[in-house]
């Protein structure tokens, strides 16, 4: 889409096309005179912003109800945007077969240029460029171009003006935070920024500092009572807009309070930094919206649409099984069913609700059955720069409807975890060490431990350490802990007997804080293995599947050590329920190498070479893993590929052998024996 459409900084010659507002079309600065109809204003809007060409039957349900003639009338719109549209040389109505397509190349649409913004991050964005982006909101996504008896484009224009608007508030608040406190047209954004979401409390905040900074007390004063009004009208809590007053005030010397703008100290004409609350940790935050039941799967128990207010279809059901079990993962602060129900019922959109509710994330989603399918498609969207984080679509046969629904709602509970989890670490990593809160502290700590070499691993040990500091009772920085004083033990970075330790103590000083987060039991079932004590350790692991069966990392722990001196067939189905859970895990190499190893164990050495060499392919893969590949080649026969890992492994670590192989793991003695035979075929005997 981006190489088809140009940017703000497109030449002002040639020909622009303006959809935030009224549809407007200006060829080399002279506005073109469109038909009136507005049907074929809504088709060429439609055709715009479509991904790709669009079928004519499509066209037709989109624009007209129960003509005579559609395909008639589609014709003539087609001949009338050509019309305007083609050029000598250039012919931008585009049809081949059943499908039209709109050519855009090289006009500006302002439409475009926000989207393309927002795909690329709102918050990377300098002063300059948010400036010229707000500039381009004129009104709403195309203004006035409602049509009747058109749901189906109604539906989808009401859908873009939330996107939009979505953006917009994006938008000014990352401009309200760039922009100097003095800078005139700070109130225009803010008040522009409160028209589109009035229960945005950052919105609240961030004017009554302004208001402050000018002195400007009274305002604020009247401000805050009729805001205390409006919240109160939607029975929303009022009482953090309140305190952040509060703090204002006691942070403001009374001479500036009453001081007029002229005389504002150097201080006040800073940016305005909004707050973000519970600063000592910051703990990520997700609302999941009430899905959609597009089609009545469930029989008398389902049946909600779109504007149904009635409850407890299965969309409902997926929706609170959803909410629980990222509940119990404790990984991220997630509102409770009954705000968002309550907000659903009044028709708030999510992006609305997201701030409304004043979290991170938002979550929506819509179920469906089509052609003996169900379909259930989930969006993550980051609250504060309105960007899909991640999307997807399940789908499923529903012989076992219940049973679908479970699976799906694995698939997403574990999706969502992660992707927060990803965008939570990356986030963490652009920002300075010396200004990160217990929580970036500790998503920095977890960069560093993936990379699975002994320096990140000391990298990693400092900023759990350093999240601790922060906030004592945070149980899973002590858990990230405890996984690197693992890692020395595991990988012999350090005297094995006193990491163990290390790695047991700090897994029980996480179980102390928070014996109902399924990390803390998981540290704890690592370090136990550790000790060689298995039965204390499987029962802690067990223990953390229990607390939040879509755990990932618990079931790969479990296949880990199932697959050495356990249930080797509990361990393969361990490996493929983690790796079903979490597909691109930072630790999939052990998730796969431990199938492996549980295939040797039942004598399966075809089968196991080749999940180890799936291990050894993963970019992060380290040296035992290296070996398991190496082994396990070499006892299915594939004595050539065996010795290339052989070599591999001791050029970095040039006296490794079979003693080494088995002295990291806990083999009962017959796979320790078998895996020797194998080390003996290699050279590493």
């Amino acid at each position: 889409m981006e190489s088809a459409r140009s940017s703000l900084d497109g030449a002002a010659a040639g020909l622009s096309v303006r959809l935030l507002g009224p549809l407007t079309v200006i060829r080399d600065g002279a506005t073109v005179q469109l038909p009136a109809s507005r049907k074929l204003r809504a088709l060429f809007a439609y055709l715009a912003l479509a991904p790709h060409a669009v079928g004519r039957s499509r066209l037709c349900e989109l624009l007209w109800d129960v003509p005579n003639d559609p395909r008639g009338e589609l014709r003539w719109c087609l001949s009338k945007l050509r019309g305007i549209f083609d050029e000598p040389d250039r012919h931008r109505i585009e049809t081949s077969g059943d499908t039209v397509a709109l050519d855009l190349k090289g006009v500006s649409v302002d439409a475009f240029d926000v989207a393309s913004a927002a795909a690329r991050g709102i918050e990377t964005l300098d002063l300059e460029r948010l400036q010229a982006l707000s500039r381009l909101f004129v009104g709403d996504f195309l203004d006035g171009l409602e049509i009747d008896r058109s749901p189906h484009f109604n539906s989808w224009l009401i859908a873009q003006r939330r996107r939009f608007s979505s953006w917009h508030v994006a938008i000014l608040e990352h401009l309200v935070s760039k922009l100097p406190a003095d800078a005139d047209e700070m109130s225009a954004h803010l008040e522009k920024w409160l028209e589109l979401n009035p229960f945005d409390e950052r919105a609240h905040v961030a004017l009554l500092t302004s208001l402050a900074r000018r002195g400007q007390i009274a305002a604020c004063e009247d401000h805050l009572a009729s805001a205390a009004q409006l919240f109160a009208s939607e029975d929303l809590d009022f009482g953090p807009v309140r305190e952040a007053w509060r703090t204002i005030r006691s942070e403001r010397p009374a001479a500036t309070l009453r001081a007029q703008p002229a005389l504002l100290p150097a201080a006040a004409q800073a940016s305005i930094v909004l707050p973000h609350p519970d600063t000592a940790t910051s703990k990520a935050s997700l609302a999941v919206m009430p899905f959609v039941e597009e089609t009545g799967i469930g029989g008398p128990r389902g049946g909600r649409s779109r504007g149904d207010p009635s409850r407890g279809g299965l969309a409902d059901g997926l929706t609170h099984d959803i909410i629980t079990r990222l509940a119990k993962l404790r990984d991220f602060f997630v509102i409770a069913r009954g705000s968002v129900f309550a907000l659903a019922e009044k028709n708030i959109a999510p992006e609305d609700a997201g701030r409304r509710l004043n979290v991170d994330y938002v979550a929506t989603g819509t179920v469906r059955s089509q052609a003996g399918r169900v379909a259930v498609s989930v969006e993550l969207v980051e609250v504060r720069t309105a960007r899909i984080v991640w999307a997807e679509t399940f789908e499923r046969r529903p012989d076992d409807i219940f049973a679908v629904l479970d699976d799906i709602g694995d698939s997403i509970v574990s999706s969502i975890s992660a992707e927060i989890e990803m965008v939570e670490r990356n986030r963490a990593m652009l920002k300075a060490p010396s200004s990160l809160n217990a929580w970036e502290a500790y998503h920095r700590g977890l960069w560093h431990m993936y990379r699975f070499t002994r320096t990140e691993n000391a990298q990693a040990r400092h900023f759990f350490d350093m999240a601790l500091k922060l906030d004592p009772t945070f149980a899973r920085a002590y858990a990230g802990l405890s996984f690197t004083h693992w890692q020395n033990a595991f990988q012999r970075w350090g005297d094995r007997d006193q990491e163990s330790a290390l790695a047991y103590e700090t897994a029980g000083q996480s179980l102390l804080v928070d014996d109902h987060n399924p990390a803390a039991h998981w540290a704890m079932g690592r370090a136990l293995w550790l000790r060689g004590e298995q039965d204390g350790s499987l029962i802690e692991l067990e223990r953390a599947v229990d607390l939040s069966p879509n755990f990932a990392l618990g079931h790969y722990a479990l296949s880990f050590v199932h697959s050495q001196s356990g249930d080797p067939n509990a361990a393969i189905g361990s490996s493929d329920h983690s790796r079903h859970l979490s597909p691109f895990d930072p630790l999939l190499f052990g998730m796969l190498g431990a199938r492996a190893m549980a295939h040797v164990r039942l004598g399966q050495f075809e089968e196991a070479a080749e999940w180890a060499l799936k291990a050894a392919a993963r970019p992060n893969a380290h040296a035992i893993i290296l070996a398991i590949a190496a082994h396990c080649l070499a006892l299915a026969g594939r004595l050539d590929e065996a010795r290339t890992f052989a070599a591999a492994i001791r050029k970095t670590l040039p006296n490794y052998c079979a003693d080494d192989f088995i002295g990291t793991f806990r083999f009962e003695p017959d796979a320790a024996a078998l895996f020797r035979q194998g080390a003996k075929r290699i050279g590493l005997g």
